[in-house]
Formats: structure tokens, sequence, C-alpha cells
């Protein structure tokens, strides 16, 4: 079967993702398809930097507007609504660009959910190292129970792997085995191009602020004002980047300037955790777009493009 080939834009937030991924998609016929965890929500437009409706007439955007703020959206949701997409595009031969900064969803979607190298839980891994101090051979024996196939490749004394296993047990309430044939599934279905966007730091920084002070221009304070009378439990989402800082100088906790300053420092954070996460993916080609002009960026993502469909799939 061919894979699917998926053009993915990845960047940190403010970096320049938006306009190259039109430009792109409008070269290719594409249609993007968001990787944005707080873009799903209705009427968090102006905090999450969402596609205004003028750019969503130029190229069919997916995964934008799908849940309300007090409504449960997780990775899992995200990824069989995601694939739901890639089907429909796959069938009407259309060209799927993924874009965004939720690295946990991008992931989860084209390698495969809950795989299993995902990070240890230190709690369970705690509880088995505890009882591996006890009784050793009973996490085999544990093993055995819940995955035969992982028990029969593992030494009863392999207790580092056997633990591995049993944690990842533990936490999806599937066996390691099973997961590694989803993973490889997921790899088999799909052929990501991955592309990412990067600028010097200080350049970074800047646009960033710049970006926050255009938010308030934009109306940031009475789109959170106007969520948080809606929604007066205040929900998970409104604990997001943008809305929780503005909530805390709404209900007098912080002057408007602390809360400013507040949100300009915490997505510089976040934008720092984004290239951690992202930098671990070695499929990555970069591009730095302090030294590189859009329409540099565009002709070479597509010299890539063009140069990736001529490899066997």
């Amino acid at each position: 079967m061919e894979r699917q080939r998926i053009l993915v834009l990845i960047g940190p937030t403010a970096v320049g993702k938006t306009e190259l991924s039109l430009a792109l998609a409008e070269e290719l016929q594409a249609e993007i398809i968001s990787a944005d965890s707080m873009q799903v929500y209705r009427g968090m437009d102006i905090g999450t930097a969402k596609p205004s409706p003028e750019q969503r007439r130029r190229v069919p955007h997916h995964l934008l507007d799908v849940v309300d703020p007090d409504e449960s959206f997780n990775v899992a949701d995200y990824v069989d609504m995601a694939e739901a997409v890639l089907c429909d595009l796959k069938a009407r031969q259309v060209v799927p660009l993924l874009t965004g900064g939720t690295g946990l969803y991008i992931d989860a979607l084209l390698d495969g959910f809950l795989f299993p190298d995902a990070p240890a839980d230190p709690q369970i891994r705690r509880e088995l190292e505890e009882q591996a101090v006890q009784d050793p051979l009973s996490l085999h024996r544990e093993l055995e129970e819940v995955d035969p196939l992982s028990a029969s490749r593992l030494h009863p004394n392999d207790l580092r792997r056997i633990i591995r296993a049993l944690e990842v047990y533990r936490r999806t309430g599937e066996a390691i085995s099973t997961l590694q044939q989803k993973r490889e599934q997921h790899q088999r279905r799909y052929r990501p191009l991955y592309v990412g966007l990067t600028r010097d730091r200080q350049e970074l920084y800047q646009r960033i602020n710049e970006r926050v002070d255009l938010m308030l221009e934009q109306g940031l304070i009475a789109e959170v004002s106007s969520l948080l009378s809606r929604y007066p439990e205040q929900p998970t989402a409104l604990q997001a980047l943008g809305y929780k800082e503005i909530a805390s100088y709404l209900r007098g906790e912080l002057s408007l300037e602390s809360a400013v300053e507040l949100l300009k420092r915490d997505t510089r954070r976040y934008a720092k955790r984004q290239l951690s996460w992202f930098r671990r993916n070695a499929r990555i080609h970069w591009f730095n777009r302090s030294t590189l002009s859009e329409d540099q960026v565009r002709q070479a993502i597509m010299d890539l493009w063009n140069g990736s469909a001529a490899n066997t799939p």
C-alpha cells in the first residue's frame, strides 16, 4: 500500500508558520490541518493566534473550532479527528499540510498514539521498583499475564525491561508489544516530510512580545472576559497560555502591566520548550527565518517536496 504523503510544517510560536503555510498550501493546492491543542476550542481566537476568516477563505483549514472550552479534548481525540481528515484528503487526492506547535499531537498522529518510548511515569516506576526489591520474580509473572509476548522475550532477571513493559501497561492499559505493532503500522501508513522554522533567539523573543501587544490591540481582554462570563467554572482550556494571565488581571490579582509581562515571559518559555521537543526529531529539515526570506524557504521546501516525490514510497 502506498503511504500517504504529508507536508509537516512545525516551529515555535510566533516564528512565522501561518503565512508560509498559506503560501505552500496555495502552491500545492493543499488543505491545512491544524496541530494546535488550543485552536480546537471555539471562541478562543485572539489568544491562540487562530487563522483569520480571510486566511481560512484562502485555504481550507481543518481541526479549528471543533469543541467548546468546557468540553474535554485530548490527544486521542485529536488523533481520531486528524486521521479522519487525512482519510478524506487521500480519497480526494488532496495534499495534507499539517502545521502547528503542539509536538505531542504531531508525534501521536504520525508515529503512533501512546508510543512505547513515551516519558516514564515516576509514580508507577517507583511502585514497580519497590516490588522488585521485595519479590523480583513476581514482576515477570505479572508480565506473563498482561503481555505474554514481551514476557517470552525477556529473561526473568532483566528487571529494567520488565519494569518498563509493566509501566507502559499500567499507564496505557495496553501491552508494550501491542503498542510497538501499532507504531509500526502508523509509520507505514504515512510518509511525512518534516520542515521546521527557527529564528535567532532575540528576534523570536521580540516577535513574541510584539504578538502579545497585537493580541491586546485586537481585543484579548474582551475575549477572555467574555469566555469567563460564559464559562464561570473556568474549564481547563481557560488555563491556557494567554488566558490564565489575563484572567488573573480581570480578577484583580495582577495589574495589567504585570499580567502582560507574565504572559510575554511565559510565552517565551513555551517557545523554548517547543524547540526542545522538536529538536529530538532528526527527520526535520530546519530553516532559519532570520537569515532566509520567506520566498527562499518556500522554494527550498518545494524542492524537498518535489524531490521526495521521486523516492520510492
